[in-house]
């Protein structure tokens, strides 16, 4: 039997070859340019090394479905390249893998910074909604609606290169990626872990993120012992973009009076990419408010029975709005109802290997439609959607069985699934 190697990610590295070695890890649907402004400054001290995301950036599109295994990916190019000990920080999802590393692989990192991150990105319904509809839409709405998300109005408008620049980044991202890059956050949630990470810690938030702002920073650093929070007024989610001189000043700070232990080196300079023109504007320099941490206990771990395993596989396919409405409708009656069928349904069937959950929801639909339940027909539609088949592959699998279940019943199953694709795959405006 071969061995599956580990992909390694395109990376690049700018400053001194003998400088201790300092990571900037991305956000989803960027790449290593949104630290193009951080850069000059920060190689006066470290040997920077930047990374694209699988399918980002024109890096090879292989996707990887957990924060854990693109974790593993940049270990694993690190290794190559001979660097044992570093910094790091990252935004977003690149904070994210930086979490996973403090709490994995602790003795590898020796100071760590977390830019616009949370322990728990929203809910794992809403990357997986999103996932949807970038398999059903393309990234286009995605990238049309980025700037909103990424950037305040005020700047937006003022800086429409930069705006542009943002769409184009999602808008070449591979789709697969992409999707595969939200179902690693809608599985990702360390707030049990937070008080195991013990490298010195900077929490940094644009005061106007609406995405992951300033309550999700406080409960990083009510968790990580020592923690430190800083708050850059007037920024959004991508505040490394927004607000780079004073991020630059934050990160120059924290790694500078932060270093842990001396650093191996010895890497091999790659030539210097262009810096993105849209990112040339000089920086605002902004003061930034710097709170003490609190520190809370973190919750016991122990092995899941097969009910918490069904649990979680039924939140994952069914999606937490639609679990929680039906554990909270049980009552005496019908409580152990639910427990039977997270159990067995869920923790027992659904989570076998011999079935992957794209064929667990084609036999699904076939038998809702044979049976004519059409209420649990809809939300398994939905479900379908979020374990990754299209619309066009739903219609195939109820054509299918208009013929072996019969047209009156398949006409009835036509109606209500349209009806649950409309709703699912129509981005917001």
């Amino acid at each position: 039997m071969s061995e599956t190697k580990t992909p390694a990610l395109q990376y690049r590295f700018d400053g001194p070859e003998d400088a201790p070695v300092l990571i900037l890890g991305p956000s989803l649907g960027t790449t290593w340019h949104m630290w193009d402004r951080q850069v000059p400054e920060l190689t006066k001290q470290w040997r920077v090394f930047r990374f694209d995301l699988p399918g980002h950036g024109g890096a090879p599109a292989h996707p990887a479905g957990s924060v854990g295994e693109l974790a593993a990916r940049l270990l694993v190019t690190l290794d190559t390249l001979g660097v044992q000990r570093f910094g790091y920080a990252g935004c977003a999802l690149g904070g994210a893998i930086g979490l996973e590393l403090a709490l994995r692989h602790p003795q590898r990192l020796a100071s760590l910074a977390l830019v616009a991150t949370s322990p728990r990105f929203g809910t794992p319904d809403e990357f997986r909604q999103r996932g949807v509809i970038v398999r059903t839409n393309g990234l286009d709405p995605i990238a049309r609606t980025s700037p909103e998300r990424w950037f305040t109005g005020g700047f937006a408008a003022a800086q429409p290169a930069i705006t542009e620049w943002a769409v184009q980044m999602v808008r070449t991202t591979d789709p697969g990626c992409y999707i595969a890059a939200c179902e690693a956050l809608a599985g990702f949630d360390v707030r049990p872990e937070l008080a195991r990470v013990d490298a010195p810690t900077l929490v940094l938030v644009g005061s106007d993120d609406q995405v992951t702002g300033p309550a999700e920073a406080r409960t990083l650093v009510a968790g990580i012992p020592d923690a430190r929070l800083a708050v850059v007024p007037g920024a959004s989610h991508l505040v490394p973009v927004e607000q780079p001189a004073a991020v630059t000043d934050l990160l120059v700070r924290h790694f500078s009076t932060a270093w842990q232990q001396p650093f191996d080196t010895g890497q091999t300079a790659l030539p210097a990419a262009p810096v993105n023109p849209a990112l040339t504007a000089a920086p605002q320099v902004v003061p930034v408010a710097e709170i003490a941490p609190a520190v809370v206990p973190p919750q016991p771990l122990g092995p899941p029975d097969r009910y918490e395993t069904g649990l979680k596989v039924r939140r994952e396919v069914l999606g937490d709005a639609h679990v929680d409405r039906a554990l909270a409708q049980a009552d005496e009656f019908s409580g152990d109802f639910q427990e039977f069928i997270t159990r067995y349904a869920w923790g027992e069937i659904w989570d076998r290997p011999g079935l992957d959950r794209r064929t667990r929801s084609c036999v699904t639909l076939t038998a809702l439609v044979a049976g004519g339940h059409l209420d649990e027909l809809a939300f398994h539609t939905r479900a379908a959607l979020r374990n990754g088949l299209t619309p066009d592959e739903i219609k195939e699998v109820l054509l299918q069985a208009a013929v072996y279940c019969g047209v009156p019943a398949a006409n009835s199953a036509f109606r209500v699934a349209q009806q649950v694709i409309r709703e699912e795959t129509t981005p917001a405006e």
